[in-house]
């Protein structure tokens, strides 16, 4: 008798757990609202470096749902000139409690951070910064198209852009 106690006492942890398993459904349908963006993709763009000229580059994305389509991972890499110029790494998950979404990056260049994003009429946005965010669409042709913007004294001011097309398709 004392060895079932210890037993359950034990397990009593996972079970609680497993119990709160089933919360995620309201996880997976917000998850699922941004599910446009999965798949393998690829294309170009440009950005603007720090002396204020275009720079082109060739992007990947591959997006994928994960932990039972409670999160979206998104992995991109940028080259170049043969060189990688952005490599990165995204998890994407519920807010707890406002209804957007946490935008969790990580840069090969070891910076890290969580940001705020939100889904609004089928447009994804997500804020690095204050005054800076990306704006994620599939345009009329299928294909991923974002881009990037400052604002500066209350004017958008756009300083990156890029069209991927889904692979596979």
């Amino acid at each position: 008798m004392k060895n079932l106690l210890i037993i359950c006492l034990i397990c009593l942890p996972l079970f609680t757990k497993a119990q709160n398993f089933e919360t995620n459904i309201e996880a997976q349908q917000e998850i699922r609202k941004i599910e446009f963006l999965v798949g393998q993709w690829k294309g170009n763009g440009w950005m603007m470096n720090q002396s204020g000229q275009k720079m082109t580059f060739d992007q990947t994305e591959k997006v994928s749902l994960k932990l039972n389509d409670t999160a979206l991972l998104i992995e991109g890499q940028g080259t170049s000139e043969g060189k990688i110029v952005h490599n990165a790494l995204a998890i994407v998950t519920v807010a707890d409690s406002d209804g957007n979404y946490k935008f969790n990056s990580f840069l090969q260049s070891n910076q890290q951070g969580t940001y705020k994003a939100e889904l609004i009429d089928h447009v994804f946005y997500w804020y690095p910064v204050e005054n800076v965010r990306y704006i994620i669409t599939i345009n009329d042709q299928g294909q991923w198209h974002e881009i990037g913007e400052a604002n500066s004294g209350g004017t958008w001011y756009q300083f990156f852009e890029m069209t991927l097309n889904k692979e596979g398709n």
